[in-house]
């Protein structure tokens, strides 16, 4: 019968007593010579959140001493495993030797020694050890990874690991010696000191070698330095992060000397952070900066084209937005770069909108004012524009007699610009428009056997708009698409300087279909018909003269594994004027996303070339620790293509490996392809960074 001890233990141990009751359970417990107690068995001593599991357990009342026979497990908190084959402690568990032992911290870092010394609460002495995160099946004794050390001190205080003379192993190949090392405990989120170096290979820059070094700078701030060096290029990155109470701050940026411009210091920013301020007010900014066109392509930083550096403060929530920004635009885009100084360098916007619950739908009120600026002096290219403008609209929702819906919207907006430097506009004008719609769509619902559900709905809206005469420049509505989103809009213009002006008739039929095992499938057809032919849109848009061109949207799913998105815009002959198309595919191991994208030329939109491309990624898991990927982009116009990448990554309960080897064939004035190749290697187990079970290695038999 199993004997549980508690009054007994008080009275023997009163240094354990005066702090907190010891309890023991145990096959058997016998009292010798009063000053042995023995308990034997399946023996289980519990005292301050410490358990200890033994074989036999003999306390010696004089010396207050524990001597134990294991095998000996000793569980302290949460996070801290001890495996010992024998050990002599004190009372309180805390001071002591464990011969034999192995220490498991966080469920991930393993260390093994000869003995094992516990003094207090903070340290834990090692002697002869071996140290890894890796799993070590039976009969293969090698880790992937190990650290031997002669000493190792874990400070549980400091959350740090001390090694003394310590060798990393590879496959059980030394490669490395350190005579003092210092690592984070798996707990310990933060430490400063070197990372592991990566290398880097650019065909512009040639071989060469980064080395990380992380510093915290406080509890809520931490910065990271990472000399890049290699025979073209004396580079220095940085990366400063940093959380308040009520926001934070991420700064990435490098500064270079190389033999691409030599004499020149080249140096990139990209900055971004948010925080919240009173009023449920909330600020942001970006800032996207660097010294010259090509740098972030060379150095393979970025892929963006278009530098933008940007404040906002905004307050959002159910009934009210308010939204202020001061925005600055960079294009580094071969086409753009001749007329740079003829495009908007620098934005300032106010936006507010106001929702108002009346009768059976809503008014909403809004308000705006801009100010666009160009660097250009020169008259017409160099157009400034200052627009003030305040709108009302009402909108509600009727069902009418059998699921009859009915829609109806109103809207009248006024708008006041003043230009400058442009003589073909008014140094001041105002204009004033107006536009009311009404909807009717008739949704027929039907349910199958096994749950299939079909919706058809066929909708029409008719549609008036105009405007006051007033020769406007058009700055927020230059490209213009028609999508099953503005199907039944008011106007196809993404802003307010141009304005979809008379009488039209939107037209469309939609779809959707439920079937058993997730199967959907989403249809839409529609075209606008218009009572006299427009001319506010360009040719190309699909949108010109008295029929638009037909829109057919489509979507497809099967379950998780397969998602195809496609759109058309086609005329009567069924010539098509764009497409494009989206698709998501996941099997198993194997996934890919692929996006196809056709336009037609429109110079009006800063497009003197068909657009004829193609986009494909994928990932295929080749293993259990083996991924690779595949991407890239293909120009049918063109004939090349624009970019590809390879990638290989090695992932296991205690490492992480990857390399990327990526080739950019785009080709400027001021831009070279260039191939880069990057590799790097993370151990796994030191600071709270886990990987997921789904790489952790399994051991057969």
């Amino acid at each position: 019968m199993r004997a549980i001890l508690s009054a007994l233990l008080v009275a023997l141990m009163p240094a354990a007593a005066a702090a907190q009751q010891a309890t023991l359970v145990a096959d058997s417990v016998r009292l010798e010579r009063d000053r042995l107690l023995i308990a034997e068995g399946e023996v289980q001593v519990a005292y301050e959140g410490q358990v200890l599991n033994a074989t036999r357990v003999t306390y010696d009342r004089e010396t207050e001493r524990l001597d134990i026979a294991g095998p000996i497990t000793l569980t302290d908190g949460p996070d801290t495993v001890v495996l010992a084959d024998s050990a002599a402690l004190d009372a309180d568990l805390r001071n002591g030797i464990l011969r034999s032992a192995r220490l498991v911290l966080n469920r991930q870092l393993q260390l093994a020694a000869t003995q094992i010394a516990r003094v207090g609460d903070r340290y834990v002495q090692l002697s002869n050890t071996v140290a890894s995160s890796c799993e070590i099946c039976a009969g293969s004794g090698t880790p992937t990874w190990e650290i031997r050390a002669r000493r190792v001190i874990h400070d549980r205080q400091e959350r740090l690991i001390y090694f003394d003379r310590a060798s990393f192993r590879v496959f059980g190949l030394p490669v490395a010696y350190f005579p003092r090392l210092t690592l984070p405990a798996p707990d310990r989120r933060r430490k400063a000191g070197f990372l592991i170096p990566r290398l880097a290979f650019n065909s512009r820059l040639s071989m060469g070698v980064k080395l990380p070094y992380f510093q915290p700078l406080g509890p809520h701030a931490d910065l990271t330095l990472t000399p890049y060096v290699s025979s073209n290029t004396r580079t220095l990155e940085g990366r400063y992060r940093q959380t308040f109470a009520a926001g934070a701050i991420n700064v990435n940026a490098a500064v270079s000397q190389d033999d691409l411009q030599p004499g020149q210091e080249r140096w990139y920013l990209l900055a971004r952070g948010g925080f919240l301020v009173p009023r449920d007010f909330r600020l942001e900014f970006d800032i996207q900066a660097a010294s010259d066109d090509s740098y972030i392509f060379d150095y393979d930083y970025d892929f963006q084209d278009t530098l933008t550096s940007e404040v906002r403060l905004i307050r959002a929530d159910r009934d009210t937005l308010l939204r202020a920004r001061v925005t600055q635009y960079e294009t580094l885009r071969a086409a753009e770069k001749r007329i740079e100084d003829e495009l908007p360098s620098v934005v300032t916007d106010i936006v507010g909108e106001r929702r108002i619950a009346m009768g059976a739908g809503e008014v909403r009120l809004g308000f705006d004012a801009a100010v666009i600026g160009r660097s250009s002096d020169e008259p017409g290219p160099g157009r400034d524009v200052v627009t003030v403008g305040a709108e009302a609209q009402y909108l509600d929702r009727r069902v009418l007699g059998p699921g009859l819906v009915w829609r109806n919207r109103a809207r009248v907006a006024s708008r006041f610009y003043r230009t400058e430097q442009d003589p073909d506009f008014a140094t001041e004008s105002a204009r004033l428009t107006g536009a009311v719609s009404t909807q009717l769509s008739l949704p027929l619902a039907r349910t199958g056997p096994g749950g299939t559900q079909h919706l058809v709905e066929p909708v029409v809206a008719l549609t008036w708009a105009d405007q006051s005469d007033a020769e406007i420049p058009n700055e927020d509505s230059v490209i213009v698409e028609l999508d099953e989103g503005n199907l039944f809009s008011l106007g196809r213009f993404p802003g307010d300087d141009t304005v979809e002006t008379g009488l039209r008739a939107d037209l469309g039929l939609r779809y959707a279909g439920r079937f058993p095992g997730g199967t959907a499938v989403d249809l839409t057809l529609g075209r606008i018909v218009r009572a006299e032919a427009s001319d506010d849109f360009a040719t190309e848009t699909g949108l010109a003269g008295r029929r638009s061109d037909w829109l057919a949207a489509a979507r497809l799913q099967f379950g998780t594994r397969v998602d195809v998105t496609s759109r058309m815009l086609f005329d009567d002959n069924l010539e098509a004027r764009s497409s494009q198309t989206r698709m998501t595919y996941r099997q198993g191991p194997f996934s890919v996303l692929g996006s196809y994208n056709w336009l037609a030329a429109e110079p009006q939109e800063n497009r003197p070339d068909d657009i004829d491309e193609v986009k494909l990624s994928t990932t295929l898991r080749i293993g259990r620790h083996w991924v690779t990927g595949l991407s890239g982009r293909y120009d049918f116009g063109e004939n090349e293509s624009s970019e590809a990448a390879l990638s290989l990554r090695y992932r296991t309960e205690c490492l992480r490996a990857g390399a990327i080897l990526r080739r950019k064939f785009t080709e400027t004035a001021t831009i070279r392809p260039a191939t880069t190749f990057n590799f790097g290697v993370e151990l796994v187990g030191f600071g709270a960074d886990p990987t997921g079970g789904a790489f952790r290695r399994t051991c057969s038999g």
